[in-house]
Parts: C-alpha cells; structure tokens; sequence
C-alpha cells in the first residue's frame, strides 16, 4: 500500500510517499529514503527490496512534484535539511533509518548534524563533499569547468563534460584540465542545444550541496550510527574520493556496496546497477554489520 502526501510549508510543497503503514507497530523503524538532485523515482526498484519495512521517498524541493514557493532556483542541504525534519515529523515516527544517496546524503549529513534525534541509523552513499577533499580548490575548478560548457554549449556538451569529470581517477591535475573537451556523441548525449539552463546538476544551482563541509564534532555527538558508504565500482572516482575523505573525517572507513554511484538502480533513467546486492548490503548496514 503506497499513499502519497503532501506537507504544505509557507517555502515549498513537499511531496513523500509513504510505502507500507504508518504508525510502525512493533516492526522495523521507518526507511527514509532521499537523493538529490534525484527525487523520489530513482528508489523505485531499491524501494522494492525492502517489502517488509515502511519505506518513505520524498521529492526535495523544487524537483519532481514538491513546488517551491519562495521565489528561489538553488538548491541548499541546510535548507533541504530541514524539510526532511518537517516530513519526519509530519510522519510522526521518528527516529527513522535512512538511506541518503549523492546530494541526498550531503542533505543527511545536515539533517543529523542539526537535528540529532531524528536519524537512528544513516547510510551517506557516495556524498560529493568536494570541500574535504585535498584538492578541493582543484575540484571546485573542475566543477566550474562543467558549468562553464553548460553556459556554452547546453545540456549534452555540459553532461558529457560531467561524466568525464566524475569519472577521473585520482586528483585534479594538469592533464585533466588540458584534455580537450569530450564529444557528446561519445556517450550518447545529443549535440543540439535545447537553450535551457536550468540543470540543477550541470548548472552552479546546487554549489552550496557540493561545498558543504559536514560539523565532524556536531555529528559525533549525535545519538546517529552514520555510515558513509561508496560503491566498489567508484574506487578512484570524484565521489569515491569525496566517500572516504568524509569517512576519515569522522573518524571511520567507509563501507564498500556493490556496484558504483547508481549501485541501486534498476533502469530508472536507464541505469542498471546491482540493486539486489545493493539492498542486502544496506539491510546488513542497517542491522548493525559493518
């Protein structure tokens, strides 16, 4: 049984879903599931995995069908923290577990840091924090490099500049920054501008979600167990960089999933990872193994 809701906040409409029943009696706490600039359709299939459990999915503001009402275009982890208080309180169970992916999990982070009693167990999967990195400086540039090709050229130019970005092993060094700029062709992206700009991937829209360096000491005084995970297929990459430098920073080693960044897809928006494995590898997490 999946119900849809609605929380009416004078900022934004946000719209969760609520798969299973709610209260919880005597069962598994909540999942609580978020991504960014992913909403809730990418946990359709990882959703699935976990029948057994109430699952909630909800679409940050501004994305999917949560509305923004302030009048803004950026996206804020901080600001999406929040929101993600307000629905977990709306559901009236808390503290939930969580699995927070991508931007989701740099949202998780500040949701755990400012509201310690909400989050009993959090999996970060593969957080893009570039400011924990040692060559932040060099990363943020290459980010800009992205919106730079965006500005430019549009969507598909500015994706496959993506992708290339995401996808280099180690730090940002003086040959990434001198490889010509990748054909979109070359992953199937389109050449043609569509003239928008309004990417909150490809676009500076979501800077302050890759800038957020994570509060180590308001995150070690949380009652939370937070388990920053990256995927074995990632080892190398911008966000597995990003994984077990946030890792260290809290003092930890971060936990290996199968697969890579979108391990626990199962064809939404044309990816396929490994999302059976992915799942028992999160029910292991959740239920205390490392």
């Amino acid at each position: 049984m999946t119900t849809v809701q609605t929380l009416e906040t004078p900022e934004a409409d946000l719209v969760y879903d609520v798969h299973g029943p709610l209260p919880v009696a005597g069962g598994p706490r909540p999942l609580v599931m978020i991504g960014q600039p992913m909403d809730a359709t990418g946990f359709g299939t990882l959703a699935s995995h976990f029948g057994d459990r109430t699952v909630i999915t909800y679409d940050p503001r501004g994305l999917g069908r949560s509305v923004r009402k302030d009048g803004r275009d950026d996206h804020d982890p901080v600001v999406q923290a929040a929101d993600v208080h307000a629905v977990i309180a709306a559901l009236g169970a808390g503290p939930v577990d969580m699995f927070a992916s991508s931007g989701g999990a740099v949202t998780a982070l500040a949701l755990v840091a400012a509201y310690p009693d909400d989050v009993a167990v959090l999996v970060a999967h593969e957080p893009p924090l570039i400011a924990v990195l040692p060559d932040a400086e060099a990363a943020a540039r290459a980010r800009a490099g992205v919106r730079d090709v965006y500005e430019k050229k549009g969507w598909g130019a500015a994706m496959a500049a993506f992708i290339a970005m995401t996808s280099w092993q180690g730090e940002f060094t003086d040959e990434f920054f001198a490889q010509p700029a990748p054909d979109p062709a070359m992953f199937g992206m389109p050449a043609e501008d569509d003239g928008t700009r309004d990417d909150p991937l490809l676009s500076d829209r979501s800077w302050a979600v890759s800038d957020y360096r994570p509060d180590a000491a308001a995150l070690a005084a949380a009652p939370t167990r937070i388990v920053i995970a990256v995927g074995e297929e990632s080892e190398g990459t911008l966000t597995a960089r990003t994984s077990v430098a946030a890792a260290d920073l809290l003092g930890g080693k971060a936990a290996v999933f199968p697969s890579n960044h979108g391990g626990f897809l199962g064809g939404e928006f044309g990816q396929t990872g490994q999302p059976e494995a992915f799942a028992r590898r999160l029910r292991e997490i959740l239920g205390g193994a490392g």
